[in-house]
C-alpha cells in the first residue's frame, strides 16, 4: 500500500463507523463543498482541500509523499520527536520505517482538533438532546478548546519528521470512531445489568486486560459495582471532552451510564450532580483498541506493524480469518 492509500482507508473506515451514520457524514461533505464553492479566490488559496473528502480535520498526512510504498509502520498513541528519532534509529539498525502513524494529532491536525467536536452535537441529538441545545452547549466548549490549543508548538514533531525524512500521519477521530462503534455494539449485545457487569464486558478485551496489569484498567469513577447501569452509552469520539452542561441533558434523555476514555474532575462533578454513572475504561487501552482495529487492516495487506508509545498492540487478523 502507499501512504495515500493508507490515509484513504482510514478516512473510509472512520466514515463507515461514524456515530452520525454514513449518510449524515456525506451530507456534511456536500455542505462543505458548497461552502468552498462560495469562497473568494484568495480564500480558496488558504483552504485545506482535504476537507472536501475527509470530514475529520484531526486526521491528516503531515509529511511524506502519498505515492510512497509502505512495508513497515511505526505506530503509537503519541508519536512525537522521540518516536521520530526512534524510527530513524530503527532504520540505522536495519528496520527501515516507511511511515510513522500517530493516534493523537500533531501539526495542523492538532491545530484543527476543535473542528471535529461538532460531531458531539449530533451524538447528543441522537441520544435525545434537542439539537439547538446540543449546539448551544457545545459552542462554548469548542471555542475553549480552540483557544487552549492556539499557543501550542503544533509543528515540532512534523519538523523532526521532515528533517529526518520520516513520513508521518495522524489518525485521531478516524480511529476513535472505530473503538466507539466496537464497544457500543459489544455492550448492546451483552446488555450488562450492573456497573460491575460493564467492567466484566470491557475486560473480555485483551487491551483492557493488559491495561489492568499496568494499573490503568477500567475503573468506576461514579457509582458502585452493584448499581444498575441503565442505558449505557460509549462516549469515546469527537475530539476531546465535551461540555460540562451535557450531563444534565443526558440524564434527562435517559442515559444511566457513560463509558469514557477519561474524564476531568470538573466533568466528573457535573456528572455526579446529575446521578450519571461514569466508567473510565482507560485512555491508552481505548486508544489502542481503536488504532488496532485499523492497523489490523494494514496487517492483512502485508504491512509490518511496530508498536510504540503506549500502543497495546493486539492482532485480530487471525480471528477474522477463521
Amino acid at each position: 500500500m502507499t501512504i495515500g492509500e493508507i490515509y484513504e482507508l482510514a478516512v473510509k473506515m472512520g466514515m463507515e463507523h461514524d456515530p452520525r451514520g454514513l449518510e449524515m457524514v456525506q451530507k456534511l461533505l456536500a455542505r462543505e463543498k458548497e461552502r468552498f464553492d462560495n469562497l473568494k479566490d484568495d480564500e480558496k488559496e488558504e483552504y485545506d482541500g482535504e476537507k472536501l473528502k475527509n470530514p475529520y480535520a484531526d486526521s491528516r498526512i503531515l509529511y511524506g509523499d502519498p505515492e510512497k510504498e509502505v512495508r513497515r509502520v511505526l505506530a503509537g498513541v503519541d508519536v512525537e520527536v522521540g518516536e521520530i528519532l526512534l524510527a530513524d534509529r530503527l532504520g540505522e539498525r536495519g528496520r527501515k520505517i516507511d511511515l510513522a502513524i500517530s493516534h493523537h494529532p500533531e501539526g495542523k491536525a492538532l491545530a484543527a482538533l476543535h473542528e471535529v467536536m461538532h460531531l458531539q452535537e449530533d451524538t447528543l441529538a441522537r441520544l435525545g438532546v434537542p439539537i439547538n441545545i446540543a449546539e448551544g452547549i457545545m459552542a462554548v466548549r469548542i471555542n475553549e478548546v480552540k483557544r487552549t490549543i492556539m499557543p501550542i508548538n503544533h509543528n515540532r514533531t512534523v519538523d523532526a519528521a521532515r528533517i529526518l525524512d520520516i513520513p508521518l500521519m495522524s489518525l485521531h477521530t478516524t480511529a476513535d470512531n472505530l473503538v466507539n462503534h466496537f464497544l457500543q455494539k459489544l455492550i448492546d449485545e451483552r446488555q450488562p445489568e450492573t456497573l460491575k457487569d460493564v467492567i466484566k464486558v470491557l475486560k473480555e478485551l485483551p487491551e483492557y486486560r493488559q491495561a489492568v496489569k499496568l494499573n490503568a484498567g477500567p475503573t468506576i469513577v461514579l457509582g458502585s459495582p452493584e448499581r444498575r447501569a441503565g442505558k449505557v452509552v460509549v462516549d469515546m469520539t469527537g475530539g476531546t471532552g465535551g461540555s460540562e452542561e451535557a450531563y444534565a441533558k443526558l440524564a434527562a434523555a435517559g442515559v444511566g451510564t457513560l463509558v469514557v476514555m477519561h474524564i476531568s474532575e470538573k466533568h466528573r462533578k457535573e456528572a455526579e450532580k446529575s446521578h450519571v454513572h461514569v466508567i473510565v475504561a482507560g485512555h491508552m487501552a481505548s486508544d489502542s483498541l481503536g488504532l488496532n482495529l485499523f492497523l489490523d487492516e494494514l496487517a492483512r495487506r502485508g504491512i509490518e506493524i511496530v508498536p510504540c508509545a503506549g500502543l497495546l498492540r493486539v492482532d485480530r487478523t487471525a480471528d477474522k480469518a477463521s
